[in-house]
């Protein structure tokens, strides 16, 4: 039997131990730890789930990986086309952990109504293209189909519609300049909206124009064959440079390859902040509970000083002592964290089923409403963590029981 531990339950479930002058201070310790780990899942759950967000728009509009000339230089403009009878495509094989591969071509030009016009960026796309992403931003209409003969479906934002007075089943003629001569009319497309999508991420709504990319091949007189880049989807993202160097020593010579993280650095920079803000709030709360916990461990040294002078007459080591209180911390801090839990998780849960908190500001954040996200992982390493750094702060505090002598204690009242 663990003599400790028998003797912290004694202490836990005694009637003594419900009505003694510690009863409040514990108290205010569970409650600390509980909101203590409340506000750690909710810093971890928005963190992630903002970062994961921003991440997901980001490679709607991308993909994780871009493949294309070297002549390109990093234009958002495809200028140098790619051939489409690579190795690597419609399936990377030699890289794993590529989830998917798309052919896409960009081309700048002006939508021109009769009241007004807007400048965009009208991306290529065709029946290989992964719209699962986009079926969540969409907000009237539907996705275009370009599976069978070339057509004018495209799929703009409502940014984009709003400023051009358009809606669904609307028309609207575009121009494109030729490449090569500019002394040349303009090519002149007629596009009708069947869709229109809302991501709030403003810098690729203002831009962007869903379009059939053999529209832009006819007009940059590319063969059918030909296209702008390769989008390539990764499994996981925490792999993304690991991959990327995979695929650029995958591709042939001629061809370059850029991730989203170098092509849109001060996003991901900024993105990169949450971490250390989700690390400031883990640690100002595991010390709050912590102080928290030393004050009632050591109100319950007080309030017991008579029994460990007993136990001591009788022999018992200081370490086993120390245990005994120890276990006794370790209960109610498992009860701070039991309630943590469920009041955390909750409200983590219904944010993420009825989204009830908002951002004031969402186009600085690229969202409307608070994102969570948060795994059983996350959660067992959490609580874990939690607990361990409790107990160990709570060792040196505990060590004032050596210093207690079994007469003084004994008289003690």
């Amino acid at each position: 039997m663990n003599l400790e531990l028998f003797i912290a339950k004694r202490l836990v479930t005694g009637k003594e131990h419900k009505i003694s002058i510690s009863a409040p201070i514990i108290k205010i310790a569970i409650a600390a730890i509980a909101i203590g780990v409340v506000m750690m899942l909710i810093a971890i759950a928005t963190g992630t789930g903002l970062k994961n967000k921003i991440r997901e728009k980001v490679a709607a509009f991308n993909g994780h990986i871009q493949i294309s000339n070297f002549d390109n230089n990093n234009s958002e403009v495809s200028l140098t086309p790619v051939s489409i009878d690579q190795d690597f495509y419609p399936e990377f094989k030699t890289v794993d952990g590529v989830r998917h591969v798309q052919a896409v071509a960009t081309k700048g030009g002006i939508i021109r109504t009769a009241e007004t016009f807007e400048g965009m960026l009208a991306k290529g796309v065709g029946t290989d293209y992964d719209w699962s992403t986009f079926k969540e931003y969409l907000v009237d209409g539907r996705l275009p189909d370009y599976s069978g003969d070339l057509n004018e479906e495209v799929l703009v934002s409502s940014l984009m519609a709003n400023r051009l007075q358009l809606k669904v089943g609307d028309s609207f003629f575009s121009f494109f300049l030729r490449d090569g001569d500019a002394s040349k009319p303009p090519n002149n497309r007629r596009f009708e909206i069947v869709g229109i999508y809302d991501s709030g991420f403003e810098e690729f709504d203002e831009t962007y124009v869903f379009v059939d990319i053999r529209h832009i091949q006819l007009m940059n007189r590319w063969d059918e064959n030909q296209i702008g880049n390769f989008e390539v989807f990764i499994d996981d993202f925490g792999q993304l440079d690991e991959k990327s160097n995979e695929i650029y020593n995958n591709t042939l010579s001629v061809l370059d390859t850029q991730n989203i993280k170098s092509k849109y650095f001060r996003i991901f920079e900024w993105i990169g902040l949450f971490d250390f803000n989700i690390a400031l709030i883990i640690g100002i709360m595991i010390i709050v509970g912590g102080i928290n916990m030393i004050t009632a461990l050591l109100v319950l040294i007080l309030e017991r000083t008579q029994m460990i002078g007993i136990l001591k007459a009788l022999g018992s080591a200081n370490w086993s002592i120390r245990k005994v209180f120890l276990y006794n911390a370790a209960y109610l801090i498992g009860i701070g964290l039991f309630w943590g839990n469920l009041i955390g998780l909750g409200v983590i849960f219904l944010q993420n089923k009825y989204r009830m908190f908002k951002f004031p500001n969402p186009e600085e954040y690229y969202i409307d409403y608070i994102p969570v996200y948060i795994d059983v992982p996350t959660i067992l390493l959490l609580n874990v963590g939690v607990m361990l750094l409790c107990l160990l702060m709570l060792l040196i505090p505990s060590y004032i029981i050596t210093k207690i002598t079994p007469v003084k204690a004994i008289q003690f009242e």
